[in-house]
């Protein structure tokens, strides 16, 4: 009698926001290029560092195009004797005619209230829909999932791409991932097996890591 062939092991994907930036929670920068780390996020994305280095191990690590992501993922890379894989589905959210403005700014639109309430029903204005987001961030965490079976990997992405890909794994409706909170270089763990997604960890900034058991 033929054996029932054991399925893959799930691979473990490790989601890192990026470290704090000179904007953060002023200015929604969006895919504007030129926007480093500023000193607090460097030492964010070191002790982030850190924290991988102390599990298990890391097969790859990947990262968006932009600066402040490549910045954060290096040390992480470094750790692990890794070089940084760039993967343009980890992109921040297209923000379109909205990029650069003040978060104060844009609170006072009427629009806001949507982005708030019914994101999946709304486009930035010339940019990408919420709904257009989520899929191409889960996209790209199934790319990660099909070249990496059974390992670990760090893909180092934004707030709400990480939010929107952690909605997904929870099984959360997009209007709710708003209540998701994922902070500067905070580690969200999810498990991707053949019977779905498991959450781990999310918004982590501590070393509650390590009792997950992924060490």
């Amino acid at each position: 009698m033929a054996r029932t062939p054991a399925p893959p092991r799930p691979t473990l994907v490790l989601l890192v926001r990026h470290g704090q930036t000179p904007t953060t929670g002023t200015t929604l920068p969006g895919r504007a290029k030129g926007l480093h780390l500023a000193d607090t996020g460097r030492a964010q994305a070191e002790a982030a560092a850190a924290r991988i280095a102390a599990l298990r191990e890391v097969a790859a690590v990947y990262a968006s195009p932009l600066e402040r992501t490549r910045e954060t993922a290096r040390p992480i890379a470094a750790a692990r004797g890794l070089k940084v894989q760039i993967h343009r589905g980890l992109l921040e959210c297209d923000f379109g005619d909205w990029t650069g403005a003040s978060l104060s700014s844009l609170r006072k639109l009427p629009e806001w209230r949507t982005v708030q309430r019914y994101p999946s029903g709304f486009r930035f204005p010339g940019g990408e829909s919420f709904a257009e987001m989520q899929t191409r961030m889960v996209g790209a965490i199934d790319e990660l999932v099909a070249r990496h079976p059974g390992q670990t990997v760090v893909a180092v992405s934004h707030a709400d791409p990480i939010k929107a890909a952690l909605a997904q794994a929870l099984g959360t409706h997009l209007d709710l991932f708003q209540r998701i909170v994922v902070s500067p270089c905070s580690i969200s763990a999810v498990l991707y097996g053949t019977e779905g997604p498991a959450v781990l960890a999310a918004n982590s900034t501590g070393d509650d890591l390590t009792r997950l058991g992924l060490s």
